[in-house]
């Protein structure tokens, strides 16, 4: 089982007496899945925790050092908390890991923000600003999910030809089946809020995650938005794990995802429908 530390509960700022009292904020919490980032990890949270003082660390079975570096910071600073799996199980699964996490405390949503330096910790407010004021006319949204070409920032990366060409083709396809507007399926980037944390449950425990969440979200109708962010790719060599990193092979695995994922949801509201039929 995860062990876990978990900072003592805030006080509530709408608890304050008489009817003048300032609206409270939105408790967001951050999180940060990590695997063998023992390199980057301390400069990351110092950045991170700049910009909000609620973060927690999924050590995702780490075996270069992060998981002593993380412990020490917390015997040391106390400033962060932190799961830790025993094995390594896989980027979905330490957001898994986050989305309990967060449901289990009193926070009313949750960040999530990559460890190897491609996010902007300095974004944190503007994601967490998005769910309560939006980014448009349209009603509050339930994710908001960073987009690298939405807009070109200054020093933007140009991105490896073959992820680049996989995001667009996986972006249009989910586009097409579940009729939404994204232009970055897979930016991992994200503000959920508590609502759309009680609608997903994900069971995708590799990078494709993110497609299972497109899916449960459309079918929950979750409303999503997105923010844009700065497109940097810092691993021109980043390994997707054996025969994934073919591109074609890539291609292939994920829309086998997103497959599943639909045809889970189907199954799931044939059992719901079946059920109620039986209870007639």
């Amino acid at each position: 089982m995860p062990s876990s530390s978990r900072s003592p509960r805030l006080p509530d700022p709408s608890a304050a007496a008489g009817s003048s009292a300032v609206p409270r904020q939105p408790k967001f919490l951050t999180a940060l899945p990590v695997f063998n980032e023992v390199r980057h990890v301390e400069e990351v949270l110092d950045e991170v925790l700049r910009f909000t003082p609620h973060v927690l660390v999924v050590d995702d079975g780490s075996t270069d050092g992060t998981s002593r570096l993380l412990a020490d910071r917390l015997e040391r600073q106390g400033d962060i908390r932190v799961v830790r799996h025993p094995q390594n199980r896989g980027y979905g699964a330490a957001l898994a890991t986050a989305f309990r996490e967060t449901l289990s405390g009193e926070w009313d949503g949750l960040v999530t923000i990559d460890c190897d330096g491609q996010h902007q910790p300095r974004l944190i407010p503007a994601f967490v600003d998005a769910t309560v004021a939006g980014t448009s006319a349209a009603p509050l949204p339930d994710i908001v999910s960073g987009s690298r070409y939405l807009k070109v920032f200054d020093g933007d990366s140009r991105p490896p030809e073959a992820r680049r060409r996989i995001n667009e083709t996986i972006t249009a396809e989910i586009n097409a089946r579940l009729g939404l507007s994204l232009t970055d399926a897979f930016c991992g980037f994200k503000a959920y809020t508590r609502r759309a944390l009680e609608a997903l449950h994900v069971t995708e425990f590799g990078y494709a995650m993110p497609l299972e969440v497109w899916v449960q979200a459309s079918v929950a109708g979750l409303r999503v938005e997105e923010l844009p962010v700065p497109l940097l790719y810092l691993d021109l060599a980043r390994s997707f794990g054996g025969a994934l990193d073919d591109a074609e092979t890539r291609l292939a695995y994920y829309r086998g995802v997103l497959d599943r994922a639909e045809a889970a949801v189907a199954a799931s509201a044939h059992d719901v429908v079946a059920s109620t039929h039986g209870a007639g």
